[in-house]
C-alpha cells in the first residue's frame, strides 16, 4: 500500500484559488485526489482548476465557487460536489478572514463577529454538512487550517488568534465525537507564510525581522511547505491520527530567544 495514495478520493478545499489553499489542492491532486476548487471568485478558481487539469489531463479538478460567510453557499458547495462526484472523502477548511489589525480595544463588534463567523462557525457548518456520509462509511478526513496564532498572544492579530484557538478545540471535540466511526479531524497550524492573506505581516520590515529572528530556520514559509501536512492528514499514512494540531512553522514556536 502506498501510504500517500489518494487515487479517486474526493477532496473539497475552501479558499483554494491562491496561497495555502491552492498549494494544498495541487498537492492532493498530485497524489491522485479529485479536488474541488472553491473560493468567492469563480474566475480565480477556474485558473487553478485549469492548471491542475492541464498537468494531469484527466479532469480531476472542478470549480464550485462559494463564500464561507453564506451557509446556503456552503450547502451548495457540498451538494454540487456530491452531484458531480458522488461522495466527499476529504474536507479541508482553509478559507478564513482577518479584517482587523491592532489591539483588541479597537476592534468593532462587526469585525470581531466576522472573524468568528468565518473562521469558526463556517467550519462548523461545513463539517456538519459533510460528516454524515463519512460517518456512515466509517472513513474520512477533515482538516482545519488553523495557525500558530492560536497558541500565542498578539497585540496585532489578537481576534484572529482567538478564532484559531477555537479551531483547535473544534477539532479536538469533533475528533472525540467522530472517532468511534473512524472519521478523523485534525488541524494544521502554519507559522507566517508568504501569502496574500498574510501580506500585511510579512511586508512589514519590523514584523518580518522579529519573526525570522526567533525562528530557527531564519525565514518565513512558502505555501507549498504546508501542503505536505495536508497530504499526510488526508492519506492512509495518518489513519491513527485525530484531534491533533500539526505545527508547520520553521520552529518559531520552540521558544528561541535572543
Amino acid at each position: 500500500m502506498n501510504l500517500f495514495d489518494l487515487t479517486d478520493k474526493v477532496a473539497i478545499v475552501t479558499g483554494s484559488s491562491r496561497g495555502i489553499g491552492r498549494a494544498i489542492a495541487e498537492a492532493l491532486a498530485d497524489h491522485g485526489a479529485k479536488v474541488v476548487i472553491s473560493s468567492r471568485k469563480a474566475e480565480a478558481c477556474r485558473e487553478v482548476a485549469d492548471a491542475i487539469n492541464a498537468k494531469h489531463g484527466d479532469g480531476r479538478a472542478i470549480v464550485v465557487p462559494a463564500s464561507i460567510s453564506s451557509k446556503e453557499a456552503l450547502q451548495e458547495l457540498v451538494d454540487e460536489t456530491r452531484r458531480q462526484w458522488g461522495r466527499i472523502d476529504v474536507l479541508v477548511c482553509n478559507a478564513a478572514s482577518n479584517p482587523y489589525y491592532g489591539p483588541m480595544a479597537g476592534i468593532s463588534d462587526e469585525q470581531f463577529r466576522k472573524i468568528l463567523d468565518n473562521n469558526v462557525i463556517a467550519n462548523h457548518w461545513l463539517i456538519q454538512m459533510v460528516a454524515p456520509e463519512m460517518l456512515e462509511r466509517q472513513e474520512g478526513s477533515i482538516i482545519i487550517v488553523s495557525s500558530i496564532g492560536g497558541l500565542k498572544a498578539s497585540p496585532v492579530i489578537g481576534a484572529y488568534n482567538i478564532s484559531k484557538a477555537a479551531d483547535f478545540q473544534l477539532a479536538r471535540n469533533l475528533a472525540a465525537e467522530f472517532g468511534p466511526r473512524q472519521v478523523r479531524v485534525n488541524c494544521i497550524a502554519p507559522g507566517l507564510i508568504r501569502t496574500d492573506f498574510a501580506r500585511a505581516l510579512w511586508e512589514n520590515p519590523d514584523t518580518l525581522k522579529t519573526v525570522t529572528m526567533h525562528t530557527p530556520m531564519h525565514r518565513i514559509g512558502e505555501p507549498h511547505e504546508i501542503a505536505g501536512a495536508a497530504v499526510f492528514l488526508a492519506s492512509p499514512a495518518s489513519t491513527f491520527v485525530t484531534g491533533q494540531a500539526i505545527v508547520v512553522d520553521g520552529g518559531s514556536t520552540t521558544g528561541v530567544g535572543l
